[in-house]
């Protein structure tokens, strides 16, 4: 799947988003390494802590769903009735949820700049020292 036919999927989340607080609306599509697109949406609460992004949201359903191996994400945002021309970068939270189940050296990110552009980075580009399963498992800190 080619980023430009993933960040469509990315736009088509969005519209499903649940943001009566914020009006800021973002979408995700995740690709797994079978083909398989997962879909998500940020969706607030009025309590704030239990609201989740969208790209959390996608990978839940992909590991709900038995997926553990990750090509790359699209992610798109903005506010509510704009066309998300805005690069819309995930937070921290969802950087260390992609952590646990990629590769920082080869997972790819995409972020929407406007409707026919996009950057791309990879995990390791937004989080340069991140703290893996690995890490736990030796009891390391990376370097």
């Amino acid at each position: 799947m080619t980023n430009d036919e993933l960040l469509k999927e990315a736009f088509e989340a969005r519209t499903h988003a649940y943001t009566p607080y914020s009006h800021f609306q973002v979408g995700a599509a995740l690709l797994t390494e079978g083909g398989k697109v997962y879909h998500g949406c940020n969706i607030e609460n009025a309590a704030f802590g239990p609201s989740i992004c969208a790209e959390r949201t996608a990978f839940f359903k992909a590991v709900y769903d038995g997926e553990r191996k990750f090509e790359k994400i699209a992610i798109v945002g903005g506010s509510e009735g704009t066309d998300a021309s805005r690069t819309c970068a995930p937070c921290g939270v969802c950087r260390q949820v992609m952590r646990e189940f990629c590769d920082p050296e080869t997972f790819t990110i995409i972020l929407a700049d406007g409707k026919d552009k996009w950057k791309e980075f990879t995990l390791k580009e937004l989080l340069p020292l991140g703290f893996g399963p690995e890490d736990l498992m030796r009891g390391n800190i990376p370097e």
